[in-house]
């Protein structure tokens, strides 16, 4: 997993793996290193055990995100801001106008 390089299907060159610990730690802002590092050393201290290799996976996919979400301005702003319930928010049925629809498909798989 860690280290893996895929192939970008465009031009077939490698491309980093955005789930990868050192693409993560390299793209995070340093206040989140230690915080990352901590679940991090949980999580592969929990994927010894097959069980927990899922929650290893998750982790990196969420940490991915928050790298990619963090280096965009007023992301820390925003983030207090709905924290403290102040944050201006769109109920998901005027963001998707197909939600209703997709969550009926869903339950009926």
């Amino acid at each position: 997993m860690a280290g893996r390089r895929k192939l970008s299907p465009v031009t077939a060159q490698p491309t980093e793996d955005p789930a990868d610990p050192l693409v993560i730690l390299r793209d995070l802002p340093e206040q989140e290193h230690e915080e990352f590092l901590r679940q991090y050393h949980q999580a592969v201290d929990s994927a010894h055990n097959p069980a927990g290799y899922q929650q290893l996976r998750r982790l990196l996919h969420v940490w991915s995100l928050a790298a990619i979400a963090a280096v965009h301005p007023g992301y820390y702003e925003e983030l207090a801001a709905a924290r403290a319930g102040t944050a201006a928010t769109v109920p998901v049925t005027d963001a998707i106008s197909d939600w209703a629809e997709r969550v009926a498909a869903r339950n009926r798989q």
